[in-house]
């Protein structure tokens, strides 16, 4: 059977329109009949709840004016609890000088005499020691450097030693392959920039390969007697339960640390809490009551001690 077409389809039309009439407009403002009829429906049943049908509907809401237009009033909230704000986090608070004094005080006489453990007699050998030091522990570096330095002695030579060799030296020391990827990149910027010399400054040293802040201030500060904070994991954590930052970034704990610790100290301040983080206050459970701290310490974070 053939299809209809679309407009075979189509249903008949009604009344023909006659020329020249106009089709009949509602006024406006003004609804029409079947609308009217709809909206009366509508109420009547509106006013039909579960009490009954005499029961009246609820008014609308008033509405108020703004700027022209009617906009629905909010009935006022009585008895209703409002949700408690959170509260502002409080800003951080430098520690009293007075509290400062009495812990460097306290730091020197437990900590006397406090160096670095890396064993060095340059500023090379003390730089690539750092480098070596990373995830590994400077007893472990301290037996690794005497054989890389006898066989390689200077920049130069640690710049053209053959990635292998270098491997095989300080393997035991982790991540063997980085290490000596960036002992050489290294001691090549120092030969080709710096003239086989270890640059003095921070801005200088940062721009060796493999250098960062940590790493620069330990060759200044040891190395070449130039103040520095260095800032490790013991000196994050006993910083922050000390009270003296709130920072756990290493470089803004140092930019907090300066101006609270005076200048001549900072190298030796920097000693007293890594050699302090490793004997009493250790990061899961510190020992707490044997710390000559403990008066002045607020012991922030600190949850389980000995």
């Amino acid at each position: 059977m053939p299809r209809k077409s679309p407009r075979s389809r189509r249903k008949p039309a009604g009344k023909p329109r006659v020329p020249g009439r106009e089709r009949p407009r509602a006024t406006p403002g003004k609804a029409r009949s079947g609308a009217k009829k709809r909206t009366e429906a509508r109420a009547a049943r509106a006013g039909h709840t579960a009490r009954g049908p005499h029961t009246q509907a609820k008014a609308p809401a008033p509405r108020a004016e703004v700027r022209g237009r009617a906009v629905r009033a909010r009935p006022p909230r009585s008895g209703v609890a409002r949700r408690p704000s959170r509260p502002r986090a409080k800003r951080f608070a430098a520690p009293e000088p007075a509290r400062v004094t009495a812990v460097l005080e306290i730091l020197g006489r437990t900590y006397p005499g406090a160096i670095t453990a890396l064993d060095f007699q340059s500023p090379l050998q003390l730089l690539v020691a750092t480098i070596l030091s990373a995830q590994c522990t400077d007893a472990r570096v301290n037996m690794v450097t005497p054989v890389l330095f006898a066989k390689y002695p200077d920049a130069a030579s640690l710049a053209a030693a053959p990635q292998a060799d270098l491997e095989e030296i300080i393997r035991s020391t982790g991540f063997f392959r980085n290490k000596a990827k960036a002992i050489r990149a290294c001691t090549t910027d120092i030969v080709t920039k710096f003239g086989g010399e270890v640059p003095r400054t921070m801005d200088e040293l940062t721009t060796l390969h493999g250098v960062g802040r940590k790493t620069a201030n330990v060759v200044l500060g040891n190395a070449f007697g130039i103040p520095g904070l260095v800032v490790d994991t013991h000196v994050t954590r006993v910083s922050n339960r000390l009270g003296f930052t709130r920072e756990t970034d290493a470089v803004k704990i140092e930019h907090e640390l300066m101006p609270i610790v005076p200048r001549e100290k900072w190298t030796i301040f920097s000693h007293w809490l890594i050699l302090h983080g490793r004997a009493i206050c250790i990061a899961r459970k510190p020992a707490c009551s044997k710390c000559p701290l403990l008066p002045h310490c607020p012991r922030i974070g600190v949850t389980v001690s000995q």
